[in-house]
């Protein structure tokens, strides 16, 4: 029992010690970004500064700094309806994506006829389909949600037939040698093992349906991040519009970072 005792104790150590050696080499790899960020943007700064680079071709970080701390109250109401969107869309086009992977895995007759269409809508560009899907349901927030959904379900379904295709086979036949059913190989040892390209498909589809929710936005809308784009190019407040640009870019980052932060959960011996 002593030897039982003291050996776990050593595992427990040992794993601290990887523990803690993985979160020194994070915060330096995080004190290194933030020290590159540090120089670009102290760089850029001095340079507009020097080079008297007018503030409507491209403002200094400083000026895009102040201009989206006056004008973020005013962007609230406009980030919360892209969220919106960008959730309800991505929602339902995951969602479709998801079934249809597990379905074209299944059934190859299925994968022949649905491949081409996906294909498809993957090489299209779906913020074309945005003035056909205004006509058809107007100028709400509804387009922009369907245009959403076609631009993240085919990514997650790609992702997540392919992530279906690469499980043990071994591992499913031995258990279909015990009577698993369909289903429970599917639930056991596809899914699990597939999550990883889920999650990044997740991941990538969420991406798309910023950018296409934006777009959309842009092409023809009321509210939202992509109007306030329009709105502060129109009118050359190009303070304000690059403080846009960042707004969106934190979305994106968080986008990938909730995501990331999924997977460790999920599969965490990825991480």
């Amino acid at each position: 029992m002593s030897t039982v005792s003291s050996g776990s104790e050593e595992l427990a150590g040992l794993s601290t010690i990887g523990q803690s050696v993985v979160r020194r080499v994070a915060w330096r790899e995080t004190a290194l970004i933030l020290l590159v960020a540090v120089i670009a943007l102290g760089g850029l700064e001095i340079y507009l500064r020097v080079a008297e680079v007018p503030l409507y071709v491209l403002p200094p970080p400083s000026v895009i700094a102040v201009a989206l701390y006056h004008e973020f109250g005013l962007l609230v109401p406009h980030i919360l309806m892209t969220l919106f969107e960008l959730v309800t869309g991505f929602a339902v086009g995951a969602s479709i994506g998801f079934a249809l992977a597990i379905v074209v895995t299944q059934f190859p007759l299925v994968e022949r006829i649905v491949t081409p269409y996906i294909l498809l809508m993957v090489t299209t560009p779906m913020i074309a389909l945005v003035p056909l899907l205004i006509l058809k349901l107007g100028f709400g927030p509804e387009p922009r949600i369907v245009a959403v959904a076609l631009a993240a379900g085919p990514m997650v379904m790609l992702n997540s037939a392919t992530g279906f295709r690469r499980t043990d086979e071994a591992r499913i036949a031995l258990a279909r040698s015990f009577g698993a059913s369909t289903l429970q190989v599917f639930l056991k040892i596809r899914i699990p093992q597939s999550m990883p390209m889920v999650i990044a498909g997740l991941t990538v589809g969420a991406i798309f349906g910023l950018l296409t929710a934006v777009a959309a936005e842009m092409a023809g809308g009321q509210s939202g991040i992509g109007t306030r784009l329009v709105y502060y190019s129109s009118m050359m407040q190009m303070p304000q519009f690059f403080a846009t640009i960042v707004v969106l870019a934190g979305i994106g980052i968080g986008l990938h970072l909730v995501f990331a932060f999924i997977g460790r959960k999920l599969v965490p011996w990825t991480a």
